[in-house]
């Protein structure tokens, strides 16, 4: 029979039927002399060995639509990155990081931002207007006033989506309330370090209902952007296409360039300030491990 792994510990895969039934299986040793692990979100064949005790084999991996890096998880249809608004403020760094792990995996992000209760209508606009134009839909909500989930919920019906983001943001909650039976442990957010408390501790997919599967994944304080030269960045960042025909030098990478149609763009507020210096940081860090790797050779 055919399911899809929902969560996998200890050398168990947890595989879903796609109804409502979840069997128990242990791969078969031929994953591992082929060196490939089964991942969170595989659509996979098991042969059932006990039907009432829900154990069985994983025989087979299907095709993979795509795989995800990191989180580690595959067939995943959409990403919806989860940042509080406020209390911890969000880290845009790392917000952006993450959207250009995306784009480079050519997987759809909304961006969600929660605990809207404690930030008035201006603060919601400011980030608004760097994102909208970047290409990517941007939610509020406030998991504390369920404002906003029912529009979470209409998002993700007949995908497979999965939900990242910094730890002690709301994802965990966000999940509790679009499937309650999921029982996700919430965290507050350290008094000591203001970062969030680490909750879950392994990706772990969730039926919602038909073709409707949504994943939580651990949170993370820090992405680094590997195996990209420094030129090939700026393809990441969708909203500098509009106005590369307007930089003198072909193959301009916006950084010390004059007449330049991005900086231009920046400074004429088209392009979000924010986004501009995370993508010069980015740049940089690029460039030096460029140049690092090089001296070691």
């Amino acid at each position: 029979m055919q399911g899809k792994i929902i969560k996998g510990i200890g050398g168990f895969y947890y595989v879903h039927d796609g109804i409502g039934k979840v069997y128990e299986c242990r791969a078969k040793g031929i994953f591992r002399n082929r060196g490939i692990k089964p991942l969170v979100g595989d659509d996979v064949e098991i042969s059932v060995l006990d039907e009432e005790k829900a154990t069985g084999n994983l025989d087979e991996i299907l095709p993979r639509k795509n795989r995800l890096i990191r989180p580690a998880v595959s067939n995943v249809d959409q990403a919806v990155v989860v940042f509080a608004i406020t209390d911890p403020m969000p880290n845009l760094n790392l917000l952006d990081r993450f959207l250009v792990m995306m784009e480079r995996q050519e997987v759809p992000v909304s961006i969600c931002f929660n605990k809207i209760d404690l930030v008035d209508a201006a603060e919601q606009e400011k980030l608004r207007a760097i994102y909208e134009p970047a290409g990517y839909p941007v939610h509020f909500i406030s998991t504390y006033e369920k404002s906003g989930l029912e529009e979470f919920h209409r998002l993700i019906i007949g995908k497979t989506t999965v939900l990242a983001g910094p730890s002690g943001v709301g994802k965990s909650s966000i999940t509790n309330f679009i499937q309650p039976e999921a029982q996700m442990e919430t965290g507050g957010i350290s008094e000591k370090i203001r970062r969030g408390k680490h909750t879950t501790r392994h990706s772990e997919l969730f039926f919602v209902e038909e073709s409707t599967y949504m994943m939580d994944t651990p949170g993370f304080s820090s992405l680094y952007i590997e195996d990209l030269e420094p030129e090939a960045l700026k393809d990441f960042f969708p909203e500098f296409e509009a106005y590369e025909d307007e930089c003198r030098f072909l193959g301009c990478v916006h950084i010390g360039e004059r007449e330049c149609g991005v900086k231009t763009a920046v400074q004429e507020h088209k392009i979000g300030q924010s986004r501009y210096d995370n993508y010069r940081l980015m740049y940089q860090e690029l460039k030096e491990k460029k140049k690092y790797g090089r001296s070691s050779r």
